[in-house]
């Protein structure tokens, strides 16, 4: 989608040249209150004045996270030795002997509910056997297997033994015993796959796998019953158009046979497929719209008012990250939009590097580097900065692909081969592995800010302690003095994701300064 950039004509030169000299001391922080005072000039010697102000706080984080699609069906019968390292790297929050992390900790682990194309094989329609979904109900028979989906509940008990707090499950489709065409995705791009007449029977197969997952010792926090409704969804993998009074429907009937089976999770929505589809109509009438037509009471579609409905609206980051300026502007306008919701709050729950990304990030294949890394660090910044978003998810946990969308990358084998740590993972890692559930947002400002030099604060309202995340993108390293307001800063900490360093503790204390190294992902954390 391309995005239309607006010019505004230039009036008075000596007001228009204010208001930028204006503008660039207050895009330290791209969401603070503008009549805040201005942070001091840099130093003399170019070491930059990072100030933290704790009692100014934003939103609190729920989650970080990322989905078991689709690799880990066969991933997750590999090798024991393989499959545990893979799942040490996602999940956990233990360090080896020298202090470093084993694992990015990830505290919501998100699980694919395939459609069933899986058992379909070739006649699914969908020609990459890792893009079909298994499914616990038996697309001939309509019965229900709980041994089916081994490797994804392999992934899923893991993440649970290793600290993961929360479990949520999505679906793509529909099973394929209720779609319209008997396929897991549509024949009509104008109209979804799923009858209204099945929308009972949907909200019925979701409890019966809420339920039989908690047999199994799962238990479901959230369900996400929509995925990227915008899109066509006509072949290729998974999935089903829906309009908004159609999601509306299905909610309510979840909601209905949830409630009187006395279950409790939560129902995630809509998982745009563009965040722009959460605060405008644009390309997409009937489908898009979404924060007013599900949580306006003046809407026919307003479910805000359903017990089981998740405070908190969901969307994809794709195609709206680059250049900088838009990325800023889009959020900006989604920031804007949520604030005329009371109470309402924005999780980003799915993302990769895609293509159209204006030349910031070369190349659509995959990479292993430091680049990829940078580029997603800028773009989890943005999101909780300026959107304020309280969860941020990742796409593929594991990918086969030659794409950069991988936090770990495997080979294309269904029984065995080798694994392969992306930079992005830990990238991600610098956030998810400290910023933990229930910790807040926190006021940072500076001397200087640019999108190759970006940082962020979090405090634990427990303990006080305070974590800084530093994104440096530029090819020289940055020497800065850090203050917290009302604290002194002690046992101060650094954690460095670099071309060198895999999420490595450093010493950064440079006399009275630290020195964040270049090309670097930096988190700070002291007393």
């Amino acid at each position: 989608m391309k995005i239309k950039r607006h010019f505004f004509i230039q009036g008075l030169i000596l007001n228009f040249s204010f208001l930028i000299l204006f503008a660039s001391c207050v895009s330290c922080q791209e969401n603070e209150d503008l009549n805040e005072s201005i942070p001091p000039p840099e130093k003399e010697d170019g070491r930059i004045s990072l100030i933290i102000d704790p009692s100014l706080t934003y939103q609190t984080i729920d989650n970080f996270g990322a989905s078991d699609a689709w690799s880990t069906q066969f991933v997750g019968r590999w090798p024991e030795a393989k499959k545990n390292a893979m799942a040490d790297l996602l999940f956990s929050s233990e360090n080896d002997e020298q202090g470093n992390p084993l694992g990015i900790g990830l505290s919501l682990w998100r699980f694919n509910l395939g459609a069933g194309s899986a058992a379909q094989g070739s006649s699914s329609g969908i020609s990459d056997s890792w893009r079909r979904g298994e499914s616990f109900v038996v697309p001939q028979t309509g019965e229900y297997n709980w041994s089916k989906m081994a490797g994804q509940v392999w992934f899923a008990n893991a993440a649970k033994s290793l600290g993961v707090e929360k479990l949520l499950v999505f679906t793509n489709s529909p099973p394929v015993t209720i779609t319209r065409n008997g396929k897991a995705f549509t024949s009509d791009p104008n109209l979804s796959n799923l009858a209204p007449e099945n929308y009972d029977d949907f909200a019925i197969y979701l409890a019966n796998v809420v339920e039989g997952m908690a047999e199994m010792g799962l238990e479901v926090d959230y369900i996400s019953p929509v995925n990227e409704p915008q899109w066509d969804w006509t072949g290729g993998q998974e999935g089903t158009p829906f309009w908004n009074n159609e999601i509306a429907g299905i909610v309510r009937a979840i909601s209905s046979e949830f409630t009187e089976r006395n279950l409790t999770q939560k129902i995630d929505l809509p998982e745009a497929g563009q965040i722009n589809y959460l605060y405008e109509t644009g390309n997409k009438p009937g489908r898009s719209d979404q924060i007013d037509d599900f949580f306006n009471t003046s809407s026919e579609n307003y479910i805000g008012d359903q017990d089981l409905v998740s405070k908190v609206i969901s969307g994809h980051s794709y195609f709206t990250t680059s250049p900088y300026s838009n990325m800023v502007s889009m959020r900006k306008n989604l920031d804007s939009k949520l604030e005329s919701i009371p109470n309402l709050k924005y999780w980003m729950s799915e993302y990769c590097i895609l293509g159209d990304n204006a030349g910031e990030i070369e190349g659509n294949g995959r990479d292993l580097g430091i680049n990829p890394a940078l580029y997603i660090a800028r773009v989890i910044h943005s999101d909780l900065t300026v959107s304020n978003a309280s969860a941020w998810h990742w796409w593929l946990a594991i990918s086969p692909y030659n794409y950069k969308d991988g936090l770990i990358y495997v080979d294309k084998n269904e029984q065995n081969g080798n694994f392969y740590e992306s930079k992005m993972l830990w990238a991600l890692g610098n956030y998810s592995r400290f910023i933990r559930p229930g910790f807040r947002r926190i006021k940072i400002s500076s001397s200087n800010s640019n999108k190759d030099f970006l940082y962020s604060a979090y405090k634990n309202p427990e303990t006080g302690e305070k974590i800084v995340v530093i994104v440096n993108s530029k090819y020289e390293d940055i020497s800065i003095d850090l203050e917290a307001k009302g604290n002194e800063i002690k046992d101060l900490t650094a954690y460095v994701t670099s071309p060198v360093k895999n999420l490595e503790k450093m010493n950064l204390q440079l006399n009275d300064s630290y020195k964040i190294p270049k090309r670097s992902i930096t988190t700070l954390i002291f007393n």
